[in-house]
């Protein structure tokens, strides 16, 4: 008989449900979008109702599209934007304050203050993160501090905090369990990197009451039961978890030291594993908590760039330069050069590896003779080379040149944009079958906890390749272009 697994990928502009077989075929897939709220310039927020709203909606009618009963679906896997914080009135399960996403820069001065007071170096070294308003910590001490009696009511355990992952599994169980996975702990800024635990000094530092937290657990293994949700059976276990990046490491089956993907969402994600022990970047990326199974931790260095699918709906919804998304690849291909446009996606700051909170986005090297068609192209280009400084950055921190790099995410379906990484980069690109790793890897996990899968060599078995993009520039083309990348980076 077989075997499903339900796979909720929680993003950041929509959720989405698959449903896969024990031989990984996907037997549904469900996406249902939600608002995004801008309160304020570079605010961004989430109704936590609605991300529930949507899950419940995606998850029965994902069981319905699949034609199978709920009690069919033998694990649940969720994964999810990381930094995204939610606090919620345990007794109730509702939200203070709307989620604060982790696009969001309210935080700056506060981040500043806490490195003019002399604690990055401690901060990087204790976690494997810089110092940014992206992250959870300061987050949380926005919303204890501007809600009435919130840190008061933290301190006497009455609130709880959470990612979306921990807040979905509260949810899920019906309040029972308050959880959240260990690569999403290593994104809050308040996690011991080297020793998988909440950190005191940290806590203090950013004003965060223990009480409030969730218990850190690993990324395959049963946390709870499913009660009261429709499309699912009660008693079904929760059993795999991952932050989206980590999932998708996961997903493209980087189970090696050396290996990486890159996943193209609303922002652009280059992880590779480190294996057993984290390194600590010189370069300033990031070292994060790719997963523990069985008790063993695996580590990975991680390059974000905050805006990747995110420009082209940009150029949709606030240029007008094109009217759906799938339109960029064809009028990118109508003309043969970007003509000198430079286009550096920097909407939201600009990331690994320079870590500028206060970048604006540069259009730069416009002429009377330029078009939308130069413009698209442009934005491929900036999305593609944004990702060349965070691969070199990696390959010095591990001192290993990577050969090949594995794509995913929705704009990986883009052939222009893919072989302008490969030539940009000057390494193959490799794009799987199934280029949504981000849910297939909480579904590996959750089935790995419940024995439908047996270990990770059967996992990597299972893995499909689609397609693969050589390098195909000339040494002259590809210097042309960094070095009109970097004159547009000094420009933001």
């Amino acid at each position: 008989m077989a075997q499903f697994i339900c796979a909720i990928d929680q993003g950041t502009t929509g959720t989405t449900v698959i449903i896969v077989d024990e031989e990984l075929k996907v037997r549904a897939r469900v996406t249902e979008e939600f608002e995004q709220i801008f309160p304020k310039p570079s605010w961004v927020e989430h109704n936590p109702d609605g991300i529930w709203a949507s899950t419940t909606s995606t998850i029965a009618r994902a069981q319905k599209e699949a034609g199978i009963a709920p009690e069919d679906i033998k694990a649940v896997g969720i994964t999810n934007q990381r930094e995204t914080t939610v606090v919620w009135d345990r007794e109730t399960s509702r939200p203070i304050h709307n989620a604060i996403v982790w696009q969001d820069r309210r935080t700056r001065g506060r981040i500043q203050q806490i490195s003019d007071d002399g604690h990055e170096a401690m901060v990087m070294e204790r976690t494997g993160l810089i110092l940014d308003p992206y992250f959870s910590g300061t987050k949380i001490e926005w919303i204890l501090d501007h809600v009435g009696g919130a840190r008061k009511r933290a301190m006497a355990g009455e609130l709880a905090f959470g990612t979306i992952d921990s807040y979905l599994v509260w949810k899920l169980t019906g309040g029972d369990v308050h959880v959240t996975d260990v690569s999403n702990a290593s994104r809050t800024l308040l996690m011991d990197l080297h020793k998988g635990e909440w950190d005191t000094e940290l806590l203090q530092l950013f004003n965060v009451p223990r009480p409030l937290l969730p218990k850190i657990v690993g990324n395959s293994e049963v946390y709870g039961e499913v009660r009261g949700v429709e499309g699912l059976a009660d008693g079904t276990p929760i059993c795999g978890m991952a932050g989206d990046q980590q999932a998708a490491l996961f997903g493209q089956v980087c189970f090696l030291p050396g290996e990486a993907k890159c996943t193209y969402g609303t922002g652009a994600f280059l992880l590779m594993n480190t294996g057993s022990k984290p390194v600590m970047s010189q370069h300033r990326l990031l070292s994060t908590a790719a997963w523990q199974i069985d008790g063993e931790m695996t580590y990975a260095l991680e390059g974000s760039a905050f805006i990747a699918g995110a420009m082209v709906q940009w150029l949709r919804d606030g240029l007008g330069v094109i009217s759906e998304a799938s339109e960029i690849e064809e009028i990118a291909r109508s003309v043969k050069s970007s003509d000198g446009v430079v286009a550096v996606p920097s909407l939201s700051g600009l990331g690994a590896p320079h870590w500028n909170p206060g970048a604006r986005g540069v259009l730069w090297g416009l002429t009377r003779g330029t078009t939308r068609a130069h413009i698209a192209r442009a934005a491929l280009e900036g999305i593609a080379l944004q990702n060349v400084d965070i691969l070199r950055a990696m390959e010095r921190d591990s001192r290993k040149e990577l050969k090949v790099l594995r794509v995913d995410g929705g704009a990986s379906a883009n052939d222009l944009l893919m072989q302008m990484q490969a030539d940009f980069l000057n390494r193959k690109i490799v794009r799987p079958e199934m280029t949504e790793t981000t849910a297939l890897g909480s579904a590996l996990m959750a089935g790995l906890a419940v024995g439908i899968f047996k270990n990770l060599d059967q996992i990597r078995e299972t893995w499909r390749e689609d397609k693969r993009f050589d390098p195909n520039m000339s040494e002259q083309d590809r210097a042309a272009h960094l070095s009109l990348w970097q004159q547009g980076i000094s420009r933001v």
